[in-house]
């Protein structure tokens, strides 16, 4: 079967290859399910492991195959698969597997304090291949009204759990209820936070460089939110005239914004961050200011990275309800398709369209077919 890897640390290594094709033989107890590849999304970590600046093959590998946002369909399943799954079940995966730690013993392997064993970024294969092996504790099933959509489900899966451990960290305020939100960064992981606090009723305002109009700040009004650039408007000010928020959702990569969110934010407020910064980004900041305001006002700063299975199952509930609220709005953000596993190329190239939002790679053509 072909794939797409890289030799990881060797820039500009990507390229096509062939692959033995998995059996569901491979896995022990009849566990083994496998799955038909039909779409991939591709985003800045990919585009960060071609570059050769991260990611690690499997053990005794010399390549790794790259894809962690997968739709796929079941082709295959083992004597032992006793679940949901079955022949022509529309499936996405997880992105993380269980190490050894206590929280990997637990399910919560997205906590892990292990060295991570991520698909197609560290240690494990991805989904940039005709078909790929797996079990169904890591298998979401996707219902067939997403089949166009449901690729989208590993981004949102990281948002799904920013937002959940945003809820987990405010018990501690019993009648906590967000009325104001503001996301920074308008690309992929900042319009699917902006759809799922609109979903939730949140009135939000999305901050980013760009000024408006174009295709991101028109995704943003279509769900009754508001853009603004930060060509003219800061964070703080942003606060003042839309805020105070209840949640700033950190999704730019901007690692400034991390401590400018904070005195964007009200009394008892939360920053979630889930941009990863690489290299030196030196500022200056008041520091006192912002310990003061964090200790006086009960606010709270938290990372969040990968997520758990639980946040994909919810995120399938998001995408049924974003279909049926904002009907299309979901297909819109798949902007920049490359077709074929046959050209590396091609990849890198979707990678690096400025004016794209989300770029995939279509591995199986049979939804191109459907109406």
């Amino acid at each position: 079967m072909l794939a797409i890897a890289v030799r990881p640390g060797s820039p500009g290594s990507v390229h096509a290859r062939e692959l033995d094709r998995p059996s569901i033989g491979d896995v022990p107890d009849g566990r083994g399910v496998l799955v038909r590849t039909i779409r991939v999304g591709l985003c800045g970590t990919d585009r960060e492991i071609i570059d050769g600046l991260f990611g690690t093959p499997p053990e005794g590998a010399d390549h790794l195959v790259l894809g962690h946002e997968s739709l796929g369909r079941v082709e295959a399943v083992g004597d032992g698969v006793a679940g949901q799954l079955e022949p022509g079940t529309l499936v996405v995966a997880t992105v993380r597997r269980s190490g050894t730690s206590p929280y990997d013993r637990i399910g919560m392997y997205d906590f892990t304090t292990d060295p991570p064993l991520e698909r197609g970024i560290n240690r494990w294969h991805g989904f940039l291949s005709e078909f790929y092996l797996d079990t169904e504790d890591f298998l979401v099933p996707v219902p067939a009204s997403l089949a166009r959509v449901g690729v989208l489900l590993e981004p949102l899966s990281i948002v799904e759990k920013g937002l959940a451990q945003a809820d987990e960290i405010q018990r501690r305020l019993r009648i906590w209820r967000p009325q104001r939100a503001a996301v920074t960064g308008a690309g992929t992981i900042g319009l699917l936070v902006t759809l799922a606090l609109r979903l939730r009723g949140v009135d939000v305002t999305v901050l980013s460089r760009r000024p408006a109009p174009y295709r991101n700040s028109d995704l943003v009004k279509a769900l009754g939110a508001t853009y603004l650039s930060t060509a003219g408007t800061s964070l703080a000010g942003a606060g003042r005239a839309c805020g105070p928020f209840d949640l700033v959702f950190e999704a730019s990569g901007h690692s400034p914004f991390a401590f400018e969110a904070v005195g964007a934010l009200g009394a008892n407020g939360i920053v979630v961050l889930s941009g990863v910064t690489g290299g030196p980004r030196p500022i200056e900041i008041d520091a006192n200011a912002i310990n003061q305001d964090l200790v006086l006002n009960n606010k709270v700063i938290v990372g969040t990275v990968n997520a758990s299975r639980d946040d994909f199952v919810r995120g399938v509930e998001d995408l049924v309800r974003a279909e049926r609220t904002y009907p299309g709005w979901l297909e819109r953000l798949l902007t920049t398709p490359v077709h074929g596993l046959s050209d590396a190329g091609a990849i890198v190239t979707a990678l690096a369209d400025r004016e794209a939002i989300k770029a995939f790679v279509v591995v199986d053509r049979s939804l191109d077919a459907a109406p």
